[in-house]
């Protein structure tokens, strides 16, 4: 018997911006679902068909629980399970980051989906650059890790990701970024510590 699917009580501020983006009834892939705790959110509350991609085998099994359909891969190898298309929005959630080939996972995503969406830590948050000029890396609550053990490799500002998507031809459709479980509106590329974008797929995009 398949197990229930129960919505966790609480989502953070930036999953619950991720989940207005996303249409009801929607195809939707989650990339590094971590313990399913988005998807089944969406299931609960837009009836989403939904499925993730995890390498964890304790978050595959907490997914599983949560009535999350997961199949164990690392995202490193890219998204050929799935067809052209599949999807109507993928999701890519505090994973980019720690990406080998950034471009690639992109592209993969415009592939297999209409819409991508994905959030990473705001390396320009000022006090990442007051940290740098005292002679250390930033350790904050979005990258928690001393330099010598961080699973982030590929660090970005807002405006550098913003220049690999028009590279990518990836049309941004909707921004946010937050400090910690708070909405940030004002200078967001100096305040924010995490930035989520949505972006349109080229292959969907008007002439």
């Amino acid at each position: 018997m398949k197990p229930a699917t129960v919505a966790p009580k609480h989502v953070r501020a930036d999953l619950a911006r991720i989940a207005s983006w996303i249409a009801p009834k929607s195809r939707v892939l989650d990339l590094g679902c971590g313990d399913g705790t988005l998807l089944a959110y969406l299931q609960a509350n837009k009836q989403i068909i939904g499925a993730g991609v995890e390498i964890s085998d304790e978050l595959v099994i907490a997914s599983v629980r949560r009535g999350v359909q997961v199949v164990q891969q690392n995202l490193e190898g890219g998204l050929a399970l799935f067809d052209d298309n599949q999807f109507d929005t993928v999701v890519l959630s505090k994973t980019l980051q720690s990406m080998h080939n950034t471009e690639h996972i992109l592209r993969e995503m415009a592939r297999v989906a209409k819409y991508g969406i994905v959030s990473f830590p705001n390396f320009g948050h000022w006090p990442h650059g007051l940290s740098i000029l005292r002679g250390r890396m930033p350790v904050t609550g979005e990258m928690p890790y001393q330099w010598f053990d961080t699973p982030n490799i590929h660090l970005c500002t807002l405006k550098d990701f913003e220049d690999l998507a028009a590279a990518l031809q990836l049309r941004i459709t909707h921004t946010a970024t937050f400090n910690r479980n708070k909405e940030v509106k004002l200078l967001p590329g100096w305040r924010s510590t995490l930035a989520v974008y949505r972006f349109e797929s080229p292959n969907h995009q008007e002439a």
